[in-house]
């Protein structure tokens, strides 16, 4: 069944079709009981007609519906011509019943007009009616078509991140697992082989822990910064004294949850362009507090020579990955702000609290 058939729907029609014509029915009750006093017989007769108008209005709706797929203009053209034909026939009906009636059921009819002036006022109604009747159909499945191609935008948008999502996740393990085989090999070369060994272990754990850590979820801050002290920890057995590392949470922040391994390559930039560069030691400190409904991360190195190669909009892997992380979960309302502070430099995040996973729609 095409797409936009399927939105016009007998399930919206028939309820609007009948209170529709039993709306009309109401309306015109007191002429009816005019025109027969106290016939009741003849009430009766003379408002069952209204089944023929429900009848054509629901034969309108399966040409309705049957036409959605045409073009505009001829589509139009046709549900104009039916809606007057349909009232032209329901006319012509009313007059030949009313003529029978009074020649073979009751003299009292004789008494309702059939004349032009009657089939005149009648048609004029029944186009009226009619046409309200095709635009409540038009109504209906407009809102029908548009709530639906909401819910495929959605569905679309929630592909294309998740798709976005797991294309990061796959550049973010290469990318560090690149860095730190580089690291061992430096190591062993070096002749450092204890401490090569010592960082081969703490990598086997981080990695058991990554490996567990989807990045399209969201975890604990609390597990966040716990895996980001193993990355350092691996970090501390090749810069040794170089690298000290302190990490502030306030209680408050501990169980909010954040993208998993979203801290993880802003630290990692802070050692290769801090500790990495530099002869003395370098401190890596990660703040982490609440603000306003919004959850605060600093992750600041305070020596080396800051990120010259990556400017504040971010090119590089670690920060361009980030970003798009941020924007993919939180549209506009999360952000990263990347910028040298002294010798050192800074990235700063800033993301909404919220008890669960964000909406997959931007914004």
């Amino acid at each position: 069944m095409p797409a936009a058939k399927s939105d016009a729907r007998w399930m919206d029609a028939v309820p609007l079709t009948v209170a529709l014509w039993l709306f009309m029915l109401l309306i015109f009750l007191p002429a009816i009981l005019s025109r027969h006093e106290d016939d009741w017989a003849g009430v009766a007769l003379d408002s069952s007609t209204v089944l023929l108008s429900i009848g054509l209005g629901f034969a309108l709706f399966a040409l309705f519906r049957g036409t959605t797929e045409w073009p505009a203009m001829p589509r139009a053209i046709l549900l104009v011509a039916a809606t007057l034909g349909v009232a032209l026939a329901h006319t012509t009906f009313d007059l030949i019943v009313t003529a029978w009636i009074a020649e073979h059921l009751s003299a009292d009819w004789r008494d309702v007009p059939i004349d032009l002036s009657r089939a005149s006022a009648s048609l004029l109604n029944y186009v009226c009616v009619f046409s309200v009747n095709v635009a409540l159909f038009q109504l209906s499945f407009s809102r029908r078509r548009s709530l639906t191609r909401e819910r495929q935008l959605a569905a679309a948008q929630a592909a294309a991140q998740q798709a976005e999502l797991e294309a990061l996740r796959l550049q973010l393990n290469p990318h560090f697992l690149f860095n730190t085989l580089n690291a061992i090999s430096a190591l062993i070369v070096t002749r450092r082989n204890e401490d090569a060994e010592e960082m081969t272990d703490k990598l086997s754990s981080f990695l058991r822990a990554s490996v567990a850590c989807n990045p399209t979820e969201l975890v604990p801050l609390e597990e966040e910064l716990d895996l980001t002290a193993d990355y350092l920890a691996i970090e501390a057995v090749r810069f040794g004294e170089r690298l000290r590392v302190e990490i502030g949470c306030a209680p408050e922040a501990r169980g909010i949850h954040v993208p998993g391994l979203l801290i993880q390559p802003l630290v990692e930039n802070a050692v290769k362009y801090g500790v990495a560069r530099s002869a003395q030691p370098v401190t890596i400190r990660i703040d982490a507090n609440v603000d306003d409904g919004y959850l605060c991360l600093n992750i600041t190195n305070d020596g080396g020579t800051g990120l010259p190669s990556i400017k504040t909009t971010g090119t590089g892997v670690g920060l361009h990955n980030v970003r798009r992380r941020l924007e993919a979960l939180y549209g506009s309302r999360a952000s990263l702000d990347a910028r040298a502070i002294g010798t050192g430099f800074q990235a700063r995040i800033i993301l909404p609290i919220e008890a669960k996973r964000p909406g997959t729609a931007r914004e």
